[in-house]
């Protein structure tokens, strides 16, 4: 029986996305967490507060080294470890793959709605700055909406 296929018997859609993406795609959740990383080096100061320091920084290093196509195939995975099927071949791309303030999103329409995997690098604080979020796997929420 395929991975994807022991998660999605085990738990809730959500949880089996996020169990599978966590166990065989931690290379491409390490590669988030560098590129994050190199975004915050790049700042003059612990926090931002513009989110384009860090939307333009870590589009174009996720790009760099090929996380964004990467994410396609995360995607991908991720529904059939919560038991869908997409309707399309995804791309590194909106709707499907979107570089945003807090980090990437990877989201996919399927039968009951919309799955989501948040990768939260970064956070937006009281102060409406931007700071390094939570790290490794930590970073990623996957939710069913």
């Amino acid at each position: 029986m395929p991975a994807a296929a022991v998660h999605s018997l085990v738990s809730s859609p959500s949880a089996a996305a996020q169990s599978f993406t966590v166990d065989e795609h931690a290379a491409v959740i390490a590669a988030i967490d560098r590129c994050a990383d190199a975004v915050v080096e790049s700042w003059d100061a612990a926090s931002v507060t513009d989110g384009a320091a860090v939307v333009g920084p870590l589009r174009a290093c996720l790009a760099e080294h090929g996380v964004l196509d990467a994410l396609t195939a995360v995607l991908a995975d991720a529904v059939e470890a919560a038991g869908y099927t997409l309707r399309a071949t995804p791309v590194a791309a909106p709707p499907y793959v979107v570089v945003t303030s807090r980090g990437p999103v990877c989201r996919a329409t399927v039968a009951d709605g919309r799955l989501l995997l948040r990768f939260r690098a970064f956070e937006l604080t009281d102060e409406n700055e931007y700071v390094r979020g939570r790290s490794g796997d930590a970073m990623l929420d996957v939710d069913l909406v």
